[in-house]
């Protein structure tokens, strides 16, 4: 697709396996740093769903990737169905091509895409920045906030310690895999707790863990629970198979561990209107995160009846 813009000159293209190392290129552009080598070829390979690729790629004529928007296509369970869904991921414009409506041209070549592979439902969990453009130029629905809890652990961190001497990250690495070696649960897999609220939610089977395997998580035990956790300078819960009597000892074991590791804080968040979510509202503090947007493609669904947890967002 070749485009004739007042300023500038570009040329869009549909995200491939050859071209996904550009992504990369405007990453480094974007952020001012790399990410792991053969990470967005992972994070975008949803060959599971039956779609992949599903994004674009802006160039100059020069072939330098300018700008970059795309969507994960994933399954939603809705009642006693499976629909094919995706959710809005990373959205990147070179600092020298800003402002010139690339962000909202891409995103809508690519929502006329996910029409054409028959997804009904685009789903998103943007930061401010891009919250106004989403909902004022693209026309996202907003059902509710997701609230961040943030629970204590106390008063060390490793992360100041790492920060300032790297030649321990070894040694820390190697420690931190002996403490969790502890806990590691044998099942790879976690139920989506929503579904126990009779809501709807991202639908993971066995394929849909393979995928996420673009991103370090890990599945925990402690006592009867199951948690689905990623470890960097927090312990982020991504979801929890617990009991709610069982909930107060669990939590209590989690900031024991977290201390082990050297980490001062535990987030999770979680839609309001799920059991989870009441459990920790009723024991601590919360901030709003992210908001929840919705763009339904296809035929009429009750959007308000979908919910989500840290997990669910790609980043996790």
């Amino acid at each position: 697709m070749n485009n004739n813009h007042p300023d500038v000159q570009y040329i869009v293209e549909r995200l491939n396996a050859k071209n996904l190392t550009d992504i990369e290129r405007l990453y480094v552009a974007v952020y001012g740093k790399q990410v792991a080598p053969g990470f967005f070829t992972k994070k975008y390979n949803t060959a599971f769903t039956g779609v992949e690729y599903t994004g674009f790629i802006a160039y100059n004529n020069q072939r330098q990737p300018i700008a970059f928007y795309a969507v994960i296509p994933c399954f939603i369970k809705y009642g006693d169905q499976i629909i094919l869904a995706a959710q809005s991921a990373d959205t990147m414009t070179h600092p020298d091509h800003r402002i010139k409506g690339l962000f909202v041209e891409l995103s809508l070549t690519t929502f006329q895409l996910c029409r054409d592979l028959n997804i009904q439902l685009l789903f998103g969990f943007p930061n401010q920045n891009s919250l106004p453009g989403a909902v004022n130029k693209l026309s996202w629905q907003i059902t509710d906030t997701m609230d961040c809890f943030i629970i204590h652990t106390g008063n060390f961190s490793w992360k100041w310690v790492l920060d300032r001497f790297s030649v321990l990250k070894i040694l820390y690495g190697r420690y931190q895999k002996r403490i969790l070696k502890r806990y590691l649960a044998k099942e790879n897999r976690i139920d989506n707790s929503v579904f126990k609220d009779d809501c709807c939610g991202v639908y993971r089977d066995e394929l849909y863990f393979k995928y996420k395997t673009y991103t370090d998580t890990k599945f925990i035990k402690i006592n009867a629970s199951i948690l689905w956790v990623k470890i960097s300078d927090v312990l982020l819960i991504g979801d929890i198979s617990v009991l709610p009597d069982d909930f107060d000892d669990t939590m209590y074991e989690l900031k024991k561990l977290a201390n082990k590791l050297g980490i001062k804080q535990i987030h999770f968040h979680a839609s309001p209107g799920t059991t989870l979510h009441s459990l920790f509202a009723m024991r601590f503090n919360s901030i709003p995160s992210f908001p929840v947007l919705f763009k339904v493609l296809d035929w009429d669904l009750q959007i308000d009846k979908i919910k989500f947890t840290s997990a669910d967002i790609d980043t996790f």
